[in-house]
C-alpha cells in the first residue's frame, strides 16, 4: 500500500520497522540525555560518571534485544495505534540498558581492556585516577567505578519501562519475562564464573551457561516480553519461545567462534582474548573433549596453557585456532549451529506469526548465526 494511503500509525509503525535499531538508538540517546542532566544537578562529576554510562550504551552495539522485543510485539499483531507504537518502543529500548549493566560488569569480571574498540569502563576510570593524581590504588577505583555504573545502568533500566506508557496490564504482562532474564543472565554469569574457577570443562556444563548467559537474554527472553506486552496468544508466544531458545543457543556458539577467530576490526576486542579471560566455552570444551579422546597430549596443554593467560601472543592464538580446527572443534560447533538455527526455523514456521514479522525473524536469525562466517 502506497505510503500516501496509510493512516498515521500505520506509517509510524512501518518507519520503525525499517530499521528498528536506529530507532532504538534515538530512544536512548532522548532518555539519557534527560538522565545524565539529573545527574549534573547533583554535582558535576557525578555527571561525568553518568555520562560515561550514556556514551557506552549510544557508542555501538547492534540492538538485538530491543529488535526481538519489538518483532515479538509485531508478531502479537499490534503496530496499528501511534500512541502504543511510541510505548513500545520506549520499553524496547530499556533492554539495551540492562546488556549495558551486564557488559560493563562482565568485562570487569573477565578483567577486559576493550569493549567497542575503546577502554573498558573500569580502565578507562582507572585511568581517571591516575590522570588526576587522586590518592589510593587507580585499579580498585576503576572496579569501584564500574560495579556502580553497571548499577546505575541497570536502575536506569528499570526506570525506562516503567516510564514508558504502556498500558497497566501490557506492563504487567511484560514483567514477568522482564524479571526472569534479570535473573537467567545473573545465573549465567555465576555459573560462567564457576566453571572457571572449577575448570569445568564439559560441553554440557558451557551449553547450560550458554542457555542463561546469552540465549534466554539476548532471543528467547526479549521476544516474550514484546508478545506478552502485545498481548499474544499462548500459541503464539511458545512459537516464539521455541525459536528464540534454539538462535539464542546458535548466537552465542557464533560468537565463542568469533571469540577465538574473530577479526578485532569487527569485533571491537583482540583476537583470542575469550580464551585470555579463560572463559571455557562450548568451543574450548569441544576441543578438550577431542583432545582427550586422541590422547593429544600436546593440543591439551596448549588449550589449558592459553586459557586465562593474560599475556597470550598472537603467535600462541594462532597455535591455539589451528589445533581447534585440526581436532575438529570448529567444525563440530558449526554443525551445532546449523542445527540449532534448522530447528529454530521449523518451530517458527509452525506457527501463525502476524506479518511482517515472521519474515522479519527468519532474516534475523540468519543475521545473528551467520556473521563473518
Amino acid at each position: 500500500m502506497p505510503l500516501d494511503n496509510l493512516s498515521a500509525e500505520a506509517e509510524a509503525t512501518l518507519t520503525v520497522d525499517r530499521d528498528v535499531a536506529e530507532h532504538v538508538s534515538r530512544t536512548l540517546a532522548d532518555y539519557l540525555r534527560g538522565r545524565v542532566q539529573e545527574c549534573a544537578e547533583l554535582d558535576p562529576a557525578i555527571s561525568e560518571a553518568a555520562e560515561a554510562v550514556s556514551e557506552f550504551v549510544l557508542r555501538g552495539g547492534k540492538r538485538l534485544r530491543p529488535t526481538f522485543a519489538w518483532w515479538g510485539w509485531r508478531a502479537a499483531g499490534q503496530g496499528d495505534r501511534g500512541e502504543e507504537v511510541a510505548s513500545m518502543l520506549h520499553a524496547a529500548s530499556a533492554l539495551e540498558l540492562i546488556q549495558t549493566c551486564a557488559l560493563i560488569h562482565d568485562d570487569l569480571i573477565d578483567r577486559s581492556d576493550t569493549r567497542r574498540g575503546s577502554p573498558t569502563v573500569h580502565v578507562r576510570f582507572a585511568g581517571t585516577h591516575r590522570d588526576n593524581g587522586y590518592a589510593g590504588d587507580p585499579e580498585r577505583f576503576g572496579l569501584a567505578a564500574a560495579v556502580l555504573l553497571g548499577d546505575l545502568a541497570l536502575s536506569w533500566a528499570d526506570d525506562m519501562l516503567h516510564s514508558a506508557g504502556l498500558a497497566r496490564r501490557a506492563l504487567a504482562r511484560g514483567l514477568e519475562p522482564w524479571r526472569a532474564m534479570r535473573t537467567e543472565v545473573l545465573a549465567g554469569q555465576y555459573l560462567d564464573m564457576l566453571g572457571q574457577a572449577r575448570a569445568d570443562d564439559s560441553p554440557e556444563t558451557a551449553l547450560r551457561i550458554d542457555e542463561l548467559k546469552s540465549a534466554s537474554y539476548t532471543v528467547e527472553r526479549p521476544l516474550q516480553f514484546g508478545a506478552l506486552i502485545g498481548g499474544a496468544e499462548a500459541d503464539t508466544v511458545s512459537t516464539l519461545r521455541r525459536f528464540g531458545s534454539d538462535i539464542g543457543v546458535a548466537f552465542q556458539l557464533r560468537d565463542d567462534l568469533l571469540g577465538v577467530f574473530g577479526d578485532p576490526e569487527v569485533t571491537g576486542k583482540p583476537a583470542g582474548d575469550d580464551l585470555r579471560e579463560g572463559k571455557r566455552t562450548v568451543l574450548v570444551a569441544e576441543g578438550m573433549l577431542r583432545a582427550g579422546r586422541r590422547h593429544d597430549e600436546a593440543a591439551s596443554r596448549l588449550l589449558n596453557s592459553a586459557l586465562g593467560d593474560p599475556e597470550l601472543t598472537r603467535s600462541r592464538v594462532e597455535l591455539v585456532q589451528e589445533a581447534l580446527t585440526r581436532l575438529g572443534a570448529v567444525d563440530a560447533v558449526e554443525r551445532r549451529i546449523d542445527d540449532l538455527t534448522e530447528s529454530a526455523m521449523s518451530a517458527l514456521h509452525s506457527g501463525e506469526l502476524a506479518d511482517p514479522a515472521a519474515t522479519r525473524l527468519e532474516e534475523l536469525a540468519v543475521t545473528v548465526t551467520d556473521r563473518n562466517r
